[in-house]
Formats: structure tokens, C-alpha cells, sequence
């Protein structure tokens, strides 16, 4: 049996659609569907069964499952940036956490968990090394110190331990989260509603929209994570972002052409769309100064050491794909 935590959540529900696809239905999936409209992330999906997260830790606890589970893959946070409760913060993402692993160790499964490039703080360098971590927020601050409770007993491990610092993922199935939403996603329903996207002006020396993050679509994300499932010799923290960086002003562009595609428009460059008012630029918000990553690249050479290989979609490849699938979601809803 496979678990998935958060598995009713954006990267959690395509793991299950990838382990679908695979052969495999033995997949219980736990989350909090208080926030209800998640449910629909599981509507096409084979499930053995669903657990609410409270009562699986319970029974966690109880010693249900021992034996019977062969990997957790573990999505279930707050990936809140902007909740400030670090208490609550602690005990969703690093008590849970530190409870899952041990289990995964006591049964010899392999636990593939969700950390998360925030806890590189403002960079400059993303790579898998104590010295360059430095988060700038209580979300950030919980997946640093999981994944240094996770180096101080890697020594000691008898089952596959595998953290995933995951940079900017964008793709199906993340509808439910409003505003933590991609770009991708909000630049193809501004776009389609107002003929117009806005994005953040310049900061940190950056011009209006060159802001850079490494994008990473998660149609990558499960590939990854299927064949670290079937590779459980390899063990780590990773970086998992496509090691090249690229602006907003990209992904505005590739998610609006795309749209223009669709309704039979010219195709524009970036020139074009801001002197048409098309891509326009908006006061950057002061509760995000300080506290905003205007540059991320993940260094990739730890997972490319470890053996996958897979080569990552770029902006343009990625968001296009992305926004046709949801212009036809669009058109049938």
C-alpha cells in the first residue's frame, strides 16, 4: 500500500493521477477537506481509501498500518507563506513530519516527504548545504528545521528518506488554492476575463516583471517522484526545479499567447503585449517587501548525481501545455 498525505492537494492529487497511470489503485489518501472544493482534485482518481489527517495520525499512533505500508509520500502542509500562527505552523509541518518519518523508518518504508525551496530565504545560491538556508518565514522556518531533524538521523536510517525542496510548481489540479495559485494558472483567468494580466512591478533591482524563479511544471514533479518509488536505493534532500531560471514577464507571455492561440489572435512578444496594455504592472504589496524571493535557481547537480535524468519542460514548453488544458477545462465548465 501506498500513502499519500495532502493527497486531495496540488502536487499530492497528480502523485495519485501518476501512481494511477502506473498500475497502481492501492493508494489511501489523507488530507483536510474542510476546505471542501479540494474534493474534486480526487473525483478521476482510484483510491483504496480516504482519511481524514487528524484521525491517520491517530491511528498512526495506534500502530494501524504496521507492515502493510511500502512508501509514504508526504505533501500534507500548510504551504501558507503568509500564515503568521507558528504554533499551528510547528504542529501541522514539522510534528506530523518528525511522526510520519519515524514510522517510515520503525517499517522500513520509504519516505518521500515535501520541503521547499523557501528555505533558501533571498539566495543568492540554492544548493542542498546548510551554509546558504536562511528562511524568511514561519512556513519557510518549519521545512528548514524538518530537514535538519532529517540530517541528524540520515546516518542512522534503514529506509529510503527522500526531501524534495520543490521551487515554483505550476499545473493541474491547483485551482482550490486562490491566491497561493501558480501565475501561470491567474495570468490564463485574467487574461480570459479582462483581456489584460497584471504582474508585480520591479524590486530588488529588478525591472517590472524580471523578477526570476526557477518554474517547474508538475507534470515534471511526478515523474520525479514515481522514479524515486522505484529507485529506493537513493536517499536525500534534493533541489527539484529545472536549474534554469526565468522571468514573470515569461510566464506572462507563454500563458497569454497561448490564450490568443486559442481564440485565434497574434501571437505578440513581450514588447508588444506591455505597449498594448496587454501585460501591465501593478504597486508591489509593502507586507511582501522583505519577505519575497526575487530570484530563485535550483541547483540540480545533487539530483542529476543521484541518477534522474529526466529532462525538465521550460516556460514555454510547460505553461503552454498548461494553459491549453485549462482553456479546455474553461470552455466545458
Amino acid at each position: 500500500m501506498i500513502i499519500v498525505t495532502g493527497g486531495a492537494g496540488f502536487i499530492g492529487a497528480n502523485i495519485v493521477k501518476g501512481l494511477n497511470d502506473s498500475g497502481r489503485n492501492d493508494v489511501i489518501v489523507v488530507d483536510n477537506l474542510e476546505k471542501g472544493e479540494k474534493f474534486l482534485n480526487l473525483v478521476n482518481l482510484e483510491i483504496a481509501d480516504y482519511i481524514d489527517k487528524r484521525a491517520f495520525i491517530d491511528m498512526i499512533n495506534g500502530g494501524e498500518f504496521e507492515g502493510e505500508v511500502e512508501a509514504i509520500f508526504h505533501l500534507g502542509a500548510c504551504s501558507d507563506t503568509m500564515e503568521y500562527d507558528g504554533l499551528y505552523m510547528m504542529s501541522n509541518n514539522y510534528d506530523y513530519s518528525k511522526t510520519l518519518l519515524h514510522f517510515c523508518q520503525q517499517n522500513k518504508a520509504s519516505f518521500i516527504y515535501a520541503s521547499s525551496a523557501s528555505v533558501y530565504g533571498a539566495g543568492p545560491v540554492f544548493k542542498e548545504s546548510p551554509e546558504f538556508e536562511s528562511p524568511l518565514n514561519v512556513y519557510a522556518y518549519s521545512k528548514f528545521q524538518f530537514d535538519k531533524y532529517v540530517r541528524r538521523m540520515y546516518d542512522d536510517r534503514i529506509a529510503p528518506i527522500v526531501g524534495l525542496r520543490y521551487f515554483n510548481v505550476y499545473g493541474d489540479r491547483e485551482q482550490h488554492k486562490g491566491r497561493m495559485a501558480s501565475v501561470a494558472y491567474h495570468f490564463t483567468h485574467q487574461y480570459m476575463e479582462n483581456g489584460y494580466v497584471n504582474l508585480f512591478e520591479g524590486i530588488d533591482g529588478y525591472e517590472n516583471g524580471a523578477q526570476l524563479r526557477d518554474f517547474v511544471s508538475v507534470e515534471d514533479v511526478v515523474d520525479l517522484n514515481l522514479f524515486l518509488l522505484a529507485n529506493p536505493d537513493i536517499s536525500g534532500i534534493f533541489n527539484v526545479g529545472t536549474g534554469r531560471c526565468q522571468a514573470f514577464n515569461d510566464m506572462a507571455v507563454a500563458s497569454v499567447n497561448q490564450c490568443r492561440r486559442e481564440k485565434g489572435e497574434e501571437v505578440l512578444d513581450l514588447s508588444a503585449l506591455q505597449q498594448n496594455n496587454i501585460i501591465r504592472y501593478i504597486d508591489f504589496p509593502e507586507k511582501l517587501k522583505g519577505k519575497y524571493q526575487s530570484f530563485t535557481e535550483a541547483d540540480i547537480s545533487a539530483l542529476r548525481e543521484a541518477g534522474y535524468t529526466h529532462k525538465f519542460l521550460t516556460v514555454e514548453e510547460g505553461v503552454s501545455r498548461y494553459t491549453a488544458r485549462l482553456l479546455k477545462k474553461m470552455k466545458q465548465s
